[in-house]
């Protein structure tokens, strides 16, 4: 694994200045152990280059269910779609289980705060559902954010469960505000909104690795709540894909050699890019942040200070754990 692209000041203030990296990683598909193991190389890499927040691309751990548009995902009550399901589920990690003990060992060990994309399995009434989600890691704290994606797109539907908005904060990282969302959830404008009003200056994108999504929106992020942005994205090939996965040969047949390709990035607070999409290849895209950009930027917008309009427009954002259901315990005698 290599240094794939940067952004780095000559003589960067460490009062004003945090240095972040994305880490463009592939690997063996809905293999949680192998891609640990990625996880953690990059993570000592990123720690060697100074880097403070290493993020990583939508549900790194297990992988993104991308058989749904390549083996007709649709069809009800299918037996081979079922069998891919199951399979999914099970590759699914638990938050609160030892894959997460593993992530703040590596957050802890590098002195990293980490956002990873997960595939995670829903527990109690949900445990047979999985969810989108991110989780910030931090040194300090252990788990400090589990932000479940809002809205699945499109086929993502047949396979993720919808997400709440517990998880829409910012979490400080030295002299920063972080933030992040999964996928298409940056086109959301309420989404993207909550974590400009909760102080963000630094905003992470994950994605699951395709450069001619993920470009507009990073850019137009960075201008709009006049912050830095940061995608990362995934690669895969379809060499990762498991031989006892259910359809995975119908799945390599129906696919590109690289389905995803990548596309990490990091845009300024003008809009300007740091780092241009890289494509096509694994390893790291860093960037140092002069977070006193973001003052310069807001002079002319500040999408939730001086430019908003609360006589106007109410925002609210609920910010508690959905759950299907909530159990009134009684006495053992009822």
């Amino acid at each position: 694994m290599r240094v794939l692209a940067g952004a780095r000041l000559p003589d960067p203030d460490p009062r004003s200045t945090i240095t972040v990296a994305a880490a463009q990683l592939g690997g063996p598909w809905l293999d949680v152990g192998a891609r640990l193991k990625r996880l953690t190389e990059a993570a000592r890499l990123a720690a060697a280059e100074g880097v403070k927040v290493l993020a990583f691309p939508e549900t790194y751990l297990s992988g993104y269910p991308f058989w749904l548009t390549r083996t007709h995902g649709a069809n009800f009550d299918d037996a081979a779609q079922k069998a891919c399901y199951a399979y999914y589920l099970d590759s699914a990690i638990e938050v609160g289980g030892p894959e997460q003990r593993e992530l703040e060992a590596v957050a802890a060990d590098f002195g990293l705060t980490l956002l990873v994309g997960v595939t995670e399995r829903g527990r109690g009434p949900a445990s047979g559902s999985v969810y989108c989600t991110l989780l910030t890691i931090t040194p300090e704290d252990g788990l400090a954010g589990h932000h479940r994606k809002l809205v699945p797109t499109y086929d993502e539907r047949l396979v993720w469960a919808h997400g709440d908005g517990a998880g829409l904060r910012t979490h400080a990282v030295g002299p920063a505000r972080v933030g992040g969302l999964n996928c298409w959830e940056n086109w959301m404008p309420q989404a993207r909104h909550a974590l400009y009003a909760a102080g963000e200056q630094v905003h992470f994108g994950t994605w699951p690795g395709a450069s001619k999504v993920s470009r507009d929106v990073t850019r137009f992020t960075a201008m709009e709540g006049r912050v830095f942005a940061v995608a990362a994205a995934g690669i895969l090939t379809v060499d990762d894909v498991p031989d006892d996965f259910p359809l995975a040969a119908q799945l390599r047949d129906n696919s590109a050699r690289m389905p995803f390709d990548g596309g990490s990035a990091v845009a300024a607070p003008d809009g300007t890019w740091l780092v241009e999409p890289v494509r096509g290849e694994e390893g790291l895209v860093i960037a140092d942040l002069d977070l006193r950009a973001v003052g310069r930027e807001r002079l002319t917008f500040d999408p939730t200070g001086h430019y908003s309009r609360p006589d106007v427009f109410s925002v609210t954002v609920n910010r508690t754990r959905r759950e299907a259901v909530a159990f009134v315990e009684g006495s053992p005698r009822d």
